[in-house]
């Protein structure tokens, strides 16, 4: 690998894992830090946001990075693991610059912000030199919607606080992220940018993002979105967080969000919400697989490859006379995906499901059905009526999220490390 580009574009920054000197993987680029100076001298890049274990965000001076390239950043092996707080005089390019309004200093057009790069100079430092641009007028010869790059003094407004800034560019540069990571940073935002992100993402993304989110992160997004994309949303997310979320509001907002929600969706959320929280009805979700009893042992592998399938979920498929949908179905059993793995494809389903363990009952408590799980080193397990019809399925994620203590979402995000400051951190960062 060589030494630094003479250019280098933040956006595409996002997710490129970052290397050791020996090689060693130590996490990935969330964002860059700069400090805005007054025009014209160009925004000073002061570091990475770096992702590291257990989702922990730290800061990695500029000055220690050694190799900057498409898919790899290289540090000098020093990385002060005290978890990164952005300062007053801070600005995260990819969380707070990308999509927002500019105005060109010449003529006063209006533009929207793509990209920003950045370059080095002889003295080691890295500064905001370009801005990538999409007009959003046209006048004279030049187009709307057309795209340029300029240099970063030829506009002005970053300083400035933007009403109904757009997120295009923050969602386009994690697009790739996996909904828990993207939460993370949707938490850390602040809440004038949360609410701008939310209302960018698509139904399904968002249903995902809140699904890994604190409970007051929930209820605050949710109550932004206005009632109608909200019960849309909630539509896209698995019926037992759907429930959970909608067990913590106020009950006339509750009632209102179920009603403008299709009631296909609303009928299994509305059917959890009469569970207590601390039981096996509570925590199971409405949407095992299902198969019937004539099912083939390849369509059945053909269900749990879904790739939007919850891991636990997949890792059993449950057996049921029709019609098989939840609560009607009849259970007769489950089979494992390990013994779907070790029979021929045609094989059907009924003459491998296991009966001998007994399923969940709805009035378990939530410590009943956590020692069924560890007994018979379960992932899930199936939920039934007295009446044998089966009503869900409780995943190990579901138990392991009303064990631990109600904010530990929240901790884990927040969790900040015993480190002492770093000398060079603060003297680039300007507090010393």
């Amino acid at each position: 690998m060589s030494g630094p580009p003479s250019r280098v574009f933040i956006a595409r920054l996002a997710g490129v894992a970052v290397f050791d000197p020996a090689g060693d993987q130590v996490g990935r680029v969330r964002d860059v830090v700069v400090a805005l100076r007054l025009a014209p001298r160009p925004p000073r890049a002061l570091g990475l946001v770096v992702e590291v274990a257990s989702r922990r965000a730290v800061f990695l001076p500029i000055t220690r990075v050694t190799v900057i390239e498409a898919d790899a950043v290289v540090f000098d092996g020093r990385l002060n693991m005290r978890r990164f707080q952005k300062r007053e005089s801070e600005t995260l390019v990819i969380a707070e610059m990308l999509d927002r309004t500019v105005r060109f200093r010449d003529s006063g057009e209006a533009a929207f912000v793509v990209d920003v790069a950045m370059e080095p100079t002889r003295t080691r430092d890295w500064l905001v030199t370009k801005v990538a641009v999409r007009r959003r007028t046209g006048r004279g010869l030049r187009k709307r919607g057309e795209s340029m790059v300029v240099s970063s003094d030829a506009v002005e407004g970053f300083s400035a606080v933007e009403h109904g800034q757009g997120a295009a560019g923050l969602i386009a540069a994690f697009e790739r992220m996996k909904p828990a990571d993207l939460a993370t940073i949707v938490h850390e935002l602040p809440e004038k940018r949360r609410t701008e992100v939310a209302v960018a993402l698509d139904d399904e993304r968002l249903a995902d993002v809140l699904e890994e989110l604190p409970e007051d992160d929930q209820i605050e997004i949710l109550g932004k979105l206005g009632v109608d994309r909200a019960a849309d949303v909630l539509e896209a997310m698995g019926p037992d967080d759907a429930a959970d979320l909608l067990g913590d509001l106020p009950t006339e907002q509750r009632e209102q969000l179920l009603t403008l929600m299709e009631p296909r969706d609303a009928a299994p959320v509305r059917r959890l919400l009469t569970y207590p929280d601390q039981s096996a009805g509570g925590l199971m979700t409405t949407d095992p697989v299902i198969v019937p009893p004539d099912a083939t042992v390849a369509e059945a592998l053909a269900v749990i490859r879904r790739p939007d399938l919850n891991p636990a979920l997949a890792a059993q498929v449950y057996v049921c006379r029709a019609p098989t949908a939840t609560p009607t179905g009849r259970y007769l059993g489950t089979v494992h995906f390990q013994k779907l793995l070790r029979e021929p494809p045609p094989t059907l389903v009924s003459g491998i499901v296991d009966t001998e363990l007994d399923p969940l009952r709805p009035t378990m408590s939530l410590e009943a059905v956590a020692m069924f799980l560890a007994t018979y080193n379960l992932v899930a397990g199936a939920v039934v009526d007295e009446n044998g019809h089966l009503l869900g399925s409780v995943t190990i994620d579901d138990v392991l999220d009303h064990l631990l203590p109600e904010d530990w979402r929240e901790a884990a995000m927040e969790a900040a490390a015993e480190e002492t400051a770093d000398p060079e951190e603060e003297a680039l960062r300007g507090t010393t």
